[in-house]
């Protein structure tokens, strides 16, 4: 199935958690946090939004950080996906 966000939603894959910190602690499940961190595959056109013109300013392709609790989180294929607004995008990871 193909995720198509309409109007200024793009569709991100979160990055995978990790299981052991730098120093090589194990993390126990209940200790993961989840990252604000991932890969957007799918972008919206943009166009009029709320009355504003909003241009999409990412692309598909792109890592980037987003707010902590923004977003909805969804399921398809059993593969995980955070649909959210551009302007909850944080900043382009290069």
């Amino acid at each position: 199935m193909k995720l198509k966000p309409l109007f200024d939603k793009v569709v991100i894959t979160q990055k995978k958690q990790e299981e052991t910190t730098a120093s090589g602690i194990v993390l126990p499940g209940g200790d993961k946090e989840v990252p604000m961190q991932g890969s957007i595959v799918a972008v919206g056109p943009g166009g009029n939004v709320d009355g504003k013109e909003i241009k999409m300013e990412v692309s598909v392709g792109q890592n980037v950080i987003y707010s902590k609790y923004s977003g909805t989180e969804v399921e398809i294929d059993k593969e995980k996906y955070v649909i959210l607004k551009q302007s909850d995008i944080l900043a382009i990871v290069e």
